[in-house]
């Protein structure tokens, strides 16, 4: 099992170019899956049955995971089987007319304009301001700006590359305010190089001049919060972009290419924040 599961990572990354958040996402969830079916004595590929995969949603559902996990699962164990499948390493496919839980769609949490702007109006270091400003700026996934290189960010012309799921390459503007907290967080991280006697192609990197790692923003991000009593995390600043763009007027196909989204229908999911946001100013003045 362990020998089909490797193949199908390979596959992913070589003709599915994933990227590698991605790949040990599916990793984690079918190594979970082949525990399962080892602790219950099934050694066999072919061995497995529906109701084996049956078995392990029901053992999910015990152990109270959520419903948006239990669907990532069945989406990784549909993927692995119809690969075996098509590469006749399995006779049969047990997965087919597998039905995903039924999913309540949250509308994603946001800042207003004016809690972005308490949140600025703070004494934030340079990478604190830069760390805000970019994720504001171009609406990044936090694992595309951890990564970014410092060839990246082209500030003179007001644009970052980054990359996306499945590497795909984007290129999004970012205005004067941006450009001002990344020309000076640049100042200060030359200086942190020179100090450590380090170089590196990393744009963010902490005081000791290493990567900064995911982990990092996401407690920058939740300490910048508090400013505004709101436990908000990289993904918000995220929403937050797409919501303001869209109640300015965006298009939803613009905001769809800077977001990155292969399919709009994630984007629309921000028109529904628009008008629930509407609705709340409207009655907050005609109260």
């Amino acid at each position: 099992m362990l020998n089909a599961l490797s193949e199908y990572i390979e596959y992913l990354h070589i003709e599915r170019g994933l990227s590698e958040n991605t790949e040990q996402a599916y990793r984690r969830d079918l190594t979970a899956f082949i525990d399962f079916l080892d602790k219950n004595s099934i050694k066999s590929l072919n061995d497995i049955a529906r109701t084996s995969v049956n078995s392990y949603i029901r053992h999910l559902r015990l152990k109270n995971y959520a419903p948006t996990t239990i669907t990532r699962q069945i989406a990784s164990l549909r993927g692995w089987f119809k690969w075996m499948a098509a590469n006749e390493i399995i006779s049969h496919n047990p997965t087919v007319s597998l039905e995903h839980p039924k999913l309540s769609r949250h509308l994603p949490k946001v800042l207003t304009t004016k809690e972005i702007d308490e949140i600025l109006s703070q004494k934030l270091t340079t990478l604190e301001k830069a760390v805000f400003e970019l994720l504001y700026a171009a609406g990044l996934r936090v694992s595309e700006l951890v990564n970014l290189s410092i060839n990246s960010v082209n500030i003179d012309s007001g644009y970052v590359r980054c990359f996306g799921k499945g590497s795909k390459e984007r290129l999004v503007p970012i205005g004067d305010a941006a450009k001002l907290a990344l020309n000076k967080y640049l100042e200060n991280r030359e200086y942190i190089l020179k100090k450590n006697n380090l170089t590196t192609e990393q744009f963010f990197v902490d005081e000791k001049g290493k990567k900064i790692v995911r982990q990092e923003i996401y407690h920058l991000i939740k300490k910048l919060g508090k400013y505004v009593n709101k436990h908000i995390t990289p993904h918000t600043v995220r929403h937050s972009f797409a919501t303001h763009l869209l109640e300015n007027g965006a298009d939803l196909r613009i905001v769809q290419e800077l977001l990155g989204h292969s399919d709009v229908s994630t984007t629309q999911l921000y028109t529904h924040v628009s008008k629930k946001r509407l609705k709340e100013v409207y009655f907050a003045i005609n109260k």
